[in-house]
C-alpha cells in the first residue's frame, strides 16, 4: 500500500509540475513574442537571459532597456526560477554599454531620462531576490560593466575586456559606475580606471576583484587544427570556432555554478543576498542585528526543518 501510495503521490506531483511548466512556458512565449532584443532560455529552475543585439555589440538602447526590465519583472514573479544568468548574444560582447549613436544628439533632459531608465533596470537586477550571475563574454564596457557589477557573481571568459571608458567620449559613468566600482575594488583603483577610461583584460579584472573567476581554454579542450600562416580567411574562421568553444565553456561553468546554488534552500539564499546587500550600506552593529532577524526568520520556513532532518538522518547512516 505504501508503494502504491507513493506512486500515486509521485504521479500527482509530476502532473502538477508539468502543468506549472506548461503554464510558465506559455507565459514566457507570449512575452518573448513581443521582444526583439532579449532572449530567454529557461533550464529548469535556472533562467538564461541574453541581450540579442550583436550587430551593435549588444549595446543597450532604449528598447533593450525596456525589454530587459520587463523580463526581470517576469522572472522576479516566477517562484520556479531560483537563479538568473545574464549574458550577451554571440562571442564578441557581453554588452558594450549605452548606445552612442543615440546619445550623440540628445539634450540634457533626454540624457537624464535615458540614465534614469538604465539605472532603474540595473537597480532591479541588484535588488532581485534571486542570485544573478553575469557570464561576461567579450566586451563589458561602460553600461555593460555597470550591468555586470549589479549582478551578484561575475564569471568572465579570458577574452573579456572590461572598463568604464565614458570620459573618453566626454561624459562620466552614469549608470552606477562611480558608485558600484569603488564598492567592489576600492576608490583608488576605481578612480584610476574611470579617470583613464582604460579597458582591462579578464585576468587583471580578477586580480583587482572585479570578477570572481576567469574561464580559459587549456590542453583538455579540443581546438580546431592550426591553419597555414598568411591565410587570413582560414585564420579568421579558426578564431571564430575557438571563440565559440570558449563561450560554451563559460556558459557551462555559469550553469554549473547556478545549479550548485539552486540545490540549496531558496529562502536561505534569498535572505543571505538581502543581508549582504543591506550590510554594505550600514554599520557593523546594524548589519549583525539584521543578520539575527534574517537567521531567525528562516526557522519559520519548512525548508529549514526538512533540510536539517535530512542532514541528521544522513549522518546516522
Amino acid at each position: 500500500m505504501a508503494v502504491m501510495s507513493n506512486l500515486v503521490f509521485n504521479h500527482s506531483s509530476l502532473v502538477k509540475t508539468n502543468k506549472i511548466l506548461l503554464k510558465r512556458n506559455a507565459a514566457y512565449s507570449h512575452n518573448m513574442s513581443t521582444m526583439k532584443y532579449i532572449q530567454l532560455e529557461p533550464q529548469g529552475d535556472i533562467a538564461i537571459l541574453r541581450i540579442n543585439r550583436p550587430e551593435a555589440l549588444n549595446a543597450m538602447n532604449v528598447d533593450v532597456i525596456s525589454e530587459l526590465s520587463k523580463m526581470i519583472d517576469i522572472l522576479a514573479a516566477d517562484d520556479s526560477i531560483k537563479v538568473v544568468i545574464v549574458t550577451g548574444a554571440g562571442e564578441r560582447s557581453f554588452c558594450a554599454g549605452a548606445d552612442i549613436s543615440y546619445m550623440v544628439n540628445i539634450d540634457p533632459i533626454q540624457a537624464e531620462r535615458y540614465a534614469t531608465s538604465a539605472q532603474d533596470l540595473i537597480n532591479r537586477i541588484d535588488r532581485l531576490e534571486k542570485p544573478v550571475i553575469a557570464a561576461v563574454n567579450g566586451f563589458a564596457l561602460g553600461g555593460g560593466c555597470e550591468l555586470a557589477m549589479a549582478c551578484d557573481i561575475r564569471i568572465a571568459s579570458s577574452n573579456a575586456k572590461i572598463g568604464q571608458p565614458e570620459v573618453t567620449i566626454g561624459i562620466p559613468p552614469g549608470w552606477g559606475g562611480t558608485q558600484r566600482l569603488m564598492r567592489l575594488i576600492g576608490p583608488a583603483k576605481a578612480k584610476e580606471l574611470i579617470f583613464t577610461g582604460k579597458m582591462i583584460m579578464a585576468d587583471e579584472a580578477y586580480q583587482v576583484g572585479l570578477v570572481n573567476k576567469v574561464i580559459s581554454l587549456g590542453p583538455e579542450d579540443k581546438l580546431p587544427p592550426e591553419v597555414p600562416k598568411g591565410d587570413a580567411v582560414k585564420e579568421k574562421e579558426r578564431a571564430g570556432e575557438i571563440a565559440k568553444i570558449l563561450n560554451k565553456k563559460l556558459m557551462d561553468e555559469c550553469i554549473a555554478l547556478a545549479k550548485e546554488i539552486a540545490k540549496n534552500s531558496f529562502v536561505a539564499v534569498k535572505v543571505s543576498k538581502k543581508l549582504i546587500n543591506r550590510g554594505m550600506d550600514t554599520d557593523l552593529e546594524t548589519g549583525l542585528r539584521l543578520e539575527i532577524y534574517g537567521w531567525a526568520l528562516c526557522f519559520a520556513h519548512e525548508d529549514r526543518q526538512k533540510m536539517m532532518s535530512a542532514f541528521l538522518n544522513k549522518s546516522k547512516k
